[in-house]
């Protein structure tokens, strides 16, 4: 084990300049870590785990890409679980929104700060691999006494990054070890693994996003072409590039000669601009065709081999409706709500213009699900960029919204950055929770709203924006506004059109609801689930006040806890098998139909058994 004396005196000999034996990716973060956050090596600090509520948020923001990521987690812990090494997916702000570790290593993992919910970016924690992943944007391996912290100094953690569809830099995949008696040199395979499997998620992801578009997958040979291609780009009807998986494009770099950065400058650029091809001949490379002979030219020289997916859904022939939000963003009900249906078809006209739309419902309805079903509807292309407004903390909001320049303010970015509405521009800019927004912001929105134009932190110059505009809130705006913590000029800036989710208890599909979410379920765990009768009464009559969101959950314990696919009464949730109709007010219902269980188990949609256990429960 190091000492603490003589650690800190390498970083000083480090970070003033002498030469040093470790990566410079090591030296570089150091060198941020004294200079730019003013970290002292001296002080060791205990890993920083955020709050239980904070958490949540971050992981709702982030909800998407860890359903996306899951299975190649899995993938990948199977593979790595013998050497006690946990998995870790960071969020863009570092902190561990997914964990996969031993369960006999709990506390050692938590405290180590290996766990879920702990913050890992480099001004809090100091150089480590999540850290300086995150600012370089490269794969990378701290091992042991490289980080800066000495508190930290047991572990060995390798990480990769994970980049959307745009090329920005979205999360970041963390394998450690509490401990490794090895040198640094063994942890090659540990970042070979974790860069296929950030590889593996971007492609899932990619697939994920596309529905109108062609996907077109790449490989430097024809063998794993269809199943394991090494990259993949998505194209929109006129044959422009709209995504990318930006890491296999960068490890595709020896032939290409393309990096992270140049991946996400081929946004908007024709394929016809990189390939011997237009968007005609992409049916020539789709399965059916030899995958030997699907090869891609460049100035007439074959360059790679191809694979074309075809849109996922043809033009639609009827009026314009978008995918309401149910078990999964992409899911279309045939035996929709009629409310919703009628909601379908308001959100689709709204889509095919410009226009702010604000979205009203509880927690968990699917408000971003339908924000992005919108900017999904439109055909402007641009990112959708999602910013939860009650999840930044305060003192950290104006920076990320608006961006920053270099040197902005202590601790800022050395190469400035750009803000989320900048990041938005030419798409949709989805403020969720707005009615959480500080009031000085909230001036400093209403701006950018009414003059097109953007000033970062720090900054004089005006930056030109142009984006569609979709908020959403579970409050009610206009007593925010009577009360004076909202402005009224905004509230009316954003609500040119506003569009309410029904709650799940007001739903009248909630039959088709279960049946599409256990198939999905069933179809992620190679299994078949269905529900008991008594069950599925049950959970029509639970009031769901989380929604869509707490429907999934509920389901999912469930099908991990019933044996044979068959979902019962027992493998609910505690508080779907004991409702909110217990204690005094099942006695009051009872007394109200004159002691008679049966016809208080009808009045209740449930079996007299389950009547019986709760009046044996509120009477105790």
């Amino acid at each position: 084990m190091i000492s603490i004396e003589s650690h800190v005196k390498e970083i000083e000999r480090v970070t003033g300049g002498a030469c040093s034996a470790r990566d410079d990716a090591v030296v570089q973060s150091w060198r941020r870590c004294v200079n730019d956050y003013r970290l002292d090596p001296a002080n060791a600090r205990n890993a920083y785990i955020v709050p239980q509520a904070r958490l949540r948020e971050h992981q709702e923001q982030a909800e998407a890409l860890i359903r996306i990521s899951r299975a190649g987690l899995a993938s990948l812990f199977d593979q790595v679980a013998s050497d006690d090494y946990v998995l870790l997916l960071s969020d863009a702000r570092g902190v561990a929104v997914d964990y996969l570790g031993h369960p006999r290593l709990d506390d050692e993992l938590r405290r180590a700060g290996l766990y879920l919910g702990a913050e890992w970016s480099e001004s809090r924690a100091g150089t480590c691999a999540v850290g300086a992943c995150l600012v370089s944007g490269e794969p990378v391996v701290i091992h042991q006494d490289d980080h800066f912290d000495t508190t930290h100094a047991s572990l060995t953690c390798t990480a990769a990054p994970i980049f959307d569809t745009r090329g920005e830099l979205a999360a970041v995949l963390d394998m450690s070890q509490l401990r490794s008696p090895v040198p640094k040199s063994s942890q090659r395979l540990a970042l070979h693994l974790a860069k296929a499997t950030a590889r593996r998620i971007e492609m899932a992801n990619l697939v994920a996003r596309t529905g109108d578009e062609w996907v077109l997958r790449l490989a430097r040979t024809p063998d794993f072409l269809d199943t394991a291609p090494d990259a993949a780009l998505s194209l929109d009807g006129a044959g422009r590039i709209s995504g990318v998986t930006a890491s296999g494009l960068a490890a595709l770099g020896s032939q290409l000669g393309w990096s992270v950065g140049s991946a996400r400058a081929l946004i908007g650029c024709p394929i016809s601009s990189l390939f011997d091809i237009g968007i005609d001949d992409l049916p020539a490379f789709m399965r059916g065709q030899p995958a030997g002979q699907r090869l891609l030219h460049v100035n007439g020289e074959p360059l790679l081999f191809a694979s074309a997916m075809s849109p996922a859904h043809g033009r639609r022939s009827a009026g314009p409706v978008i995918s309401m939000p149910r078990a999964e963003p992409a899911a279309v009900a045939d035996q929709c709500d009629a409310a919703v249906q009628e909601l379908q078809t308001r959100a689709a006209k709204l889509a095919a213009r410009r226009i702010p739309i604000l979205i009203q419902g509880e927690t968990g309805s699917g408000k971003e699900v339908l924000a992005r079903a919108i900017h999904a509807e439109c055909s402007e292309g641009g990112r959708f960029v999602a910013v939860n407004c009650a999840a930044i903390p305060e003192q950290l909001i104006e920076s990320e919204l608006f961006g920053h320049v270099p040197h902005a303010f202590t601790g800022a970015d050395r190469k400035g950055r750009t803000g989320l509405i900048e990041s938005a521009q030419g798409g949709t800019l989805f403020l969720d929770e707005i009615g959480d927004m500080p009031l000085s912001l909230q001036t400093r929105l209403l701006r950018v709203l009414s003059e097109n134009e953007v000033v970062p932190v720090g900054g004089v110059e005006p930056r030109p924006v142009e984006l569609r505009l979709v908020s959403a809130t579970h409050q009610a705006l206009e007593t925010r506004v009577a009360e004076g913590r909202f402005r009224e000029d905004l509230y009316y800036r954003l609500n040119a059109a506003t569009l309410h989710l029904p709650p799940l208890r007001e739903r009248s599909d909630l039959d088709t609801l279960l049946d599409e979410l256990l198939v999905d379920i069933g179809r992620r765990h190679q299994a078949h689930y269905r529900l008991e009768p008594g069950a599925q009464r049950l959970l029509r009559a639970y009031r769901w006040p989380g929604n869509l969101r707490e429907l999934r959950n509920a389901l999912e314990v469930a099908a991990a806890l019933c044996d044979d696919g068959l979902v019962r009464e027992k493998d609910l949730p505690e508080r779907i098998r004991q409702p909110h109709g217990q204690g005094p007010s099942l006695l009051h219902k009872l007394d109200q139909c004159h002691g008679n269980v049966s016809a208080l188990a009808r009045e209740l949609g449930v079996d007299r058994s389950t009547v019986h256990r709760w009046l044996k429960r509120a009477r105790n």
